[in-house]
């Protein structure tokens, strides 16, 4: 039976601590690190889904991942992403990221700047594939592109999309004002809908703030108005 299921800002783990050249502000929706939830360990093939805040100049240093699909949404600020080779890009708001990570690599999240904090969303995502050799490929999201739509930045199945080697499609929108936009989920699908900044939004009629979180499961049309100016990023995964 389809459900709606809204996470408030005040439910959802914070952390804070030190890292190199500065300190991290997170806000971290599922089983990662020192974060432990029965409750909220993955939503389908979603398996991570960190709000973070660097200070000028912070760098997360080089780490090692394997196996997992990657998509980092830069919310504000300057974010630049390292590999063990000096390789990777910079990202502005709005513009997005997909990491295949495969048989492993080292990699870093930086601050670009040195005066103004930097806001990141990374997700992670349980791959469809394994053994896949790394590459990492990104892409310039205006506003104006995503305004009064749900525009597709990641996806297995939509042509305009990075492509993903993971059954999840990510989606950005800037609703303006008591503006509404259309998702329809399919039987066995959810949809992970965050509220980045702004008014919030309703979603069938449930009220989802700035920082807010909801899960729908189950097939239905799912309608989100705006409250006001709002940025939001959905994720639709196959659940498992």
């Amino acid at each position: 039976m389809p459900e709606i299921t809204v996470r408030p800002p005040d439910s959802i783990y914070r952390v804070t601590g030190e890292i190199e050249n500065g300190t991290f502000h997170g806000r971290w929706h599922f089983f990662f690190d020192e974060y432990h939830d029965p409750r909220h360990m993955n939503f389908g093939t979603l398996r991570v889904f960190n709000d973070d805040t660097l200070s000028p100049g912070a760098v997360w240093p080089l780490h090692p991942h394997r196996e997992i699909e990657v998509v980092t949404y830069c919310a504000a600020g300057e974010f630049r992403h390292a590999d063990q080779r000096g390789k990777g890009g910079i990202l502005r708001k709005g513009w997005v990221q997909h990491t295949t990570v495969g048989k492993g690599m080292m990699h870093s999240e930086i601050n670009n700047s040195k005066t103004s904090p930097m806001r990141f969303i990374q997700m992670w995502f349980m791959p469809s594939v394994h053994g896949l050799e790394p590459s990492v490929q990104q892409r310039k999201v205006e506003i104006g592109e995503r305004t009064d739509l749900l525009l597709p930045l990641v996806s297995m199945r939509h042509s305009t999309a990075l492509f993903i080697h993971a059954d999840a499609e990510v989606y950005s929108c800037f609703i303006r004002g008591k503006s509404s936009v259309k998702h329809n989920i399919k039987k066995g699908r959810g949809v992970y809908l965050y509220v980045i900044e702004g008014e919030g939004v309703t979603a069938n009629g449930h009220t989802i703030p700035a920082l807010g979180a909801a899960e729908a499961i189950g097939a239905l049309a799912l309608t989100i108005t705006g409250l006001g100016d709002s940025e939001l990023l959905l994720v639709d995964v196959l659940l498992v």
